[in-house]
């Protein structure tokens, strides 16, 4: 039996305790991870860590009851049960509440798993590090690493519930990251690169060292530009991160407490006919790939903007119920310490044909950004307004041209949705719930000097 179905077996017997008129559900989880940081050829810092615990809620009379353990003793395990019992009853009455039930959507098979990873010895993580190091600080004299690091994480997991779910998994994903920094004068420029993968094998030091270099020392010389109106090419992070927020406004919790700007607008065109949105944890390129949600339903691949139309939101079954649709399998859950939420898993625009260099050249003048500073905070996901502060290159030409710093990009989610000129080929996998392309937007205001 593999760790995954012990901690089935297990929560099986929690759920199976319920008594009449209540629903139980256990999450049971099991973590590793490991964590290399260097500076100037020695370790800074090294941890490595193992958790496990369970989750246990109870829902009778729409009250709902939850309580936490990090140890899997039977006798703990009880505790757990017994006090989420009586959290229950000092809970208060929600129409809505319930556990989900089977919906008939068949789990993917994905590879998730990487037995090379379980077995990568700790000298080993700690060599890719120093190895990313000293291949980022080999490209550009200029070059000054802040910090080069490893990360990975073995996730285990099991749901059961009274309701019929009993589902268990493992994942693995590692990933490595540069933070690179440049001097000009008085000012410090920075950069970053990042590689993911399932396995060591699967990342790419020379790409993460590459991009450091490359982003910290491009903005050498950069000065402050003119304000105006301009045709933008985001880069592909700087995508990911406005898709996360955009991922936010198409959360049904959020709709349906009139939190989102996409409220009362399905079957609306909300960009142009070739933009594709889609939230699919169902593809093992994505480093947030799982193949069931935090409830145990199915991933699936949910179609968000099709054509540029507005086709649905994401849903975990609480949210569904109020709604009066379906789960769309988008429980995110933090752990066993944490009961279910709702979000995008693994979002993604459908990507284009062409590089960034192809995208560069149509734009002729613009602006490639490539920073974004204080983005979550300068944006309003129920009016749109979008605001944040960028650093990035003068596209003059159809070529990357003089770089440029201290510039506001200004427009509201709405409109940047409606001005995409066209979408990158350039997919970049990053250790997050977006995946990264390069992004064309007509019509940005920038304010500089």
């Amino acid at each position: 039996m593999s760790g995954s179905e012990e901690l089935l077996a297990l929560a099986r017997r929690v759920a199976e305790q319920a008594r009449p008129g209540e629903q139980v559900e256990a999450f049971v989880s099991r973590d590793r991870d490991t964590s290399v940081r260097v500076y100037e050829g020695e370790i800074e810092q090294l941890t490595s860590a193992q958790s496990e615990g369970i989750g246990v809620r109870v829902i009778r009379d729409g009250r709902i009851g939850f309580a936490y353990a990090g140890v899997l003793d039977d006798a703990v395990v009880a505790e757990v049960l017994a006090e989420a019992r009586d959290n229950a009853g000092f809970g208060s009455s929600d129409p809505w509440a319930g556990l989900a039930e089977p919906d008939g959507v068949a789990v993917p098979a994905l590879e998730l798993w990487s037995d090379d990873l379980a077995a990568f010895a700790a000298d080993d993580k700690v060599r890719l590090a120093l190895d990313l190091e000293r291949r980022t600080l080999g490209l550009d004299r200029r070059i000054r690493v802040e910090e080069a690091s490893y990360s990975d994480v073995l996730a285990e997991a099991a749901v059961a519930t009274s309701t019929g779910i009993a589902v268990h998994g493992r994942e693995s994903g590692c990933y490595v990251v540069v933070s690179t920094l440049a001097d000009d004068g008085d000012e410090t420029h920075t950069g970053f690169g990042f590689s993911v993968g399932r396995s060591p094998a699967d990342l790419d030091p020379d790409k993460a060292a590459r991009e450091g270099a490359e982003r910290a020392t491009r903005l050498i010389g950069s000065t402050k530009p003119a304000s105006g109106r301009v045709t933008v090419v985001l880069d592909p992070y700087v995508t990911a991160q406005f898709l996360s927020i955009i991922a936010s406004t198409l959360n049904g919790e959020s709709v349906l407490k009139g939190r989102s700007l996409f409220a009362n607008r399905l079957g609306e065109q909300v960009a142009p006919s070739f933009v594709t949105l889609v939230d699919d944890p169902t593809n093992p390129l994505a480093y947030t790939a799982s193949e069931v949600d935090g409830e145990g339903l199915a991933s699936r691949r949910n179609l968000l903007i099709d054509g540029g139309v507005l086709r649905q939101f994401v849903h975990n079954s609480y949210s569904a119920r109020r709604a009066g649709v379906h789960s769309t399998g988008s429980a995110v859950r933090g752990g066993f310490k944490s009961t279910p939420g709702v979000g995008c898993r693994a979002i993604q625009l459908a990507p284009g044909t062409r590089s960034q260099a192809d995208l560069v050249r149509d734009v002729g003048d613009g602006v490639l950004v490539q920073q974004v500073l204080g983005l979550h905070s300068g944006v309003n996901p129920v009016s749109g307004d979008f605001s944040s502060g960028a650093a990035g290159l003068r596209i003059t030409g159809g070529e990357l041209g003089a770089p440029i710093r201290e510039f506001t990009i200004a427009s509201t989610l709405q409109r940047m949705l409606l001005d995409i000129r066209e979408v990158g080929g350039d997919l970049d996998w990053l250790p997050m719930s977006a995946v990264g392309m390069s992004l064309v937007i007509e019509g940005i205001s920038l304010s500089g000097s």
